[in-house]
């Protein structure tokens, strides 16, 4: 690998092999430049938008409503966050699909601030993403797969958090050896459990009209009674934006995507208002079913909900459920992989995480580490100090990405822009962020520095590890090593990237 930006910041870390692994892969691969090896364009329009709503419809559902209720303690107010944590979602999507279109390299919000503002800045999203969102958001959502799973066998109480732990560390491993073993099965596993979630969902939704249609409208008297303070509404969007969390994971593939100058903007017009609609009737239904002493005691609110309504076929509404957010997990895991592979071809990351397949063009190394750092992130027990931890640094990375799309306008007016959003939306979306990163910071702070502190510990990395030339020949022995240890266990070899960031 070469040089790839203009302050001389030399990217290579070990060579590719010039011979021995790079034959076979050939005839799997795309041709690309010279002797590189690219990935084929494998996902069409409809494993896009499964992408989008199978990673969004996780576990945000069915553990945010509570999380919602409980810091506005009003079910108007709880209603119109939902409606507007769609709508600022969309805003968002909508302004990663002109970034999508102008920067088609995998890689999403880092190849985007690689781009806009340099390899530093771009090196620090990446931090952020191995160290905090990545494993924090698998994480969260496997634990609420694992309790669950365990729910109907713990009919009167809570499953013991040992059991919900291992349960979760199951979920992770068995995902990450499907997605480790084929692209197709694991898209099917994606496509297979997005239906089966919007059917749950719908299933829900049509309980709950059903309910409100008999009369039953006791919980909607005084809709906007609770708590209006700053802190609280900021903390009730944090988790109703959590709920959202995914709407930009269809960019960390876009190699990957098919036609991406048409698909990814059609994947985002079709998945977000459908999620947006269904959270928002999903809500209505919880309400007209489930009193507010129940929702602020149940963090299992949809079981709550199947247990008032289904009588004896309430235990399939967990099964729905775990299975749901069993295939949240499956497109966190994808998309993850892919990020830090694009890390490690720009020489940000070690290069065995550049390492696929060679016939199923899977990136195992990248996955086999994220699943270890998200059994590592098991240890934290509380999911709302989860939520609340990672989403001040993850919504700032997000108005940096705006930012930079901003900034490329002015600095690339020339790059090419299929889609270009009125210049409003940016704008309305980064001082919504901003304003909600903030609210609830100035009483506790913490959160927020601890984020700030761990994304600014990576910038003695970046000079040790990335901008320094002339590491000792170990440094490359070692990297080396592990990269062949990698290709002999794994079948792996080096893939690069049809396009360069700069």
């Amino acid at each position: 690998m070469t040089e790839r930006y203009a302050n001389g910041v030399s990217t290579s870390l070990v060579e590719p092999a010039a011979n021995g692994h790079s034959a076979e892969p050939k005839k799997v691969a795309e041709e690309g430049e010279g002797e590189k090896i690219v990935l084929k364009r494998k996902l069409t329009l409809i494993n896009g938008v499964a992408i989008i709503v199978g990673t969004i419809i996780g576990s945000g559902i069915f553990i945010a409503p509570t999380g919602v209720f409980y810091y506005t303690e009003s079910v108007g107010s709880s209603l119109l966050i939902w409606s507007a944590c769609g709508i600022l979602s969309t805003i968002g999507a909508l302004c990663y699909a002109e970034l999508g279109t102008s920067i088609t390299r995998s890689g999403g919000d880092y190849a985007y601030l690689l781009v806009a503002f340099g390899p530093l800045v771009g090196f620090l999203r990446l931090w952020i993403a191995l160290l905090i969102i990545r494993p924090t958001t698998q994480t969260i959502v496997a634990l609420t797969f694992a309790h669950y799973a365990a729910k109907p066998f713990f009919e009167d109480c809570d499953p013991p958090q040992n059991a919900v732990k291992l349960l979760a560390a199951v979920c992770l491993c068995l995902l990450t050896a499907i997605n480790c073993l084929s692209v197709k099965v694991s898209m099917k596993v994606q496509d297979i459990f997005t239906i089966g979630k919007l059917l749950a969902l719908i299933m829900i939704i049509l309980a709950g009209l059903y309910v409100m249609a008999t009369g039953e409208l006791r919980n909607f008297s005084n809709p906007w009674e609770g708590t209006y303070s700053a802190r609280n509404i900021g903390y009730a969007f944090y988790s109703g934006l959590f709920a959202f969390g995914g709407w930009n994971y269809l960019n960390f593939v876009t190699e990957e995507l098919q036609d991406p100058y048409k698909n990814l903007p059609r994947a985002i017009w079709i998945a977000m208002p459908l999620v947006t609609g269904i959270y928002v009737l999903v809500n209505l239904a919880y309400f007209a079913v489930v009193s507010k002493p129940e929702m602020l005691s149940s963090l299992a609110v949809a079981v709550t909900f199947g247990n008032k309504v289904f009588g004896p076929l309430a235990f399939m509404v967990p099964i729905f459920v775990a299975l749901s957010t069993f295939g949240g997990v499956n497109g966190v895991l994808f998309t993850s992989a892919r990020l830090f592979a694009t890390g490690a071809q720009e020489g940000h990351l070690p290069k065995f995480f550049q390492l696929f397949h060679v016939k199923q063009q899977t990136p195992i190394p990248s996955l086999i580490f994220t699943c270890l750092m998200s059994l590592l992130m098991l240890l934290t027990e509380n999911v709302y100090e989860l939520i609340n931890y990672f989403s001040s640094v993850l919504w700032l990375s997000v108005v940096a990405s705006i930012a930079g799309m901003l900034w490329l306008r002015h600095k690339k007016p020339d790059l090419p822009r299929p889609i270009k959003v009125h210049l409003a939306l940016p704008i309305i979306f980064m001082t919504i962020c901003v304003t909600l990163v903030l609210l609830p910071n100035f009483k506790e702070p913490a959160n927020l520095l601890i984020g700030i502190a761990i994304t600014l510990a990576g910038i003695p990395f970046y000079y040790v590890c990335i901008a320094w030339k002339q590491k000792p020949r170990c440094y490359g022995r070692l990297s080396n090593a592990v990269v062949e240890l990698c290709r002999a266990i794994f079948n792996t070899t080096i893939i690069e990237s049809n396009e360069t960031l700069k």
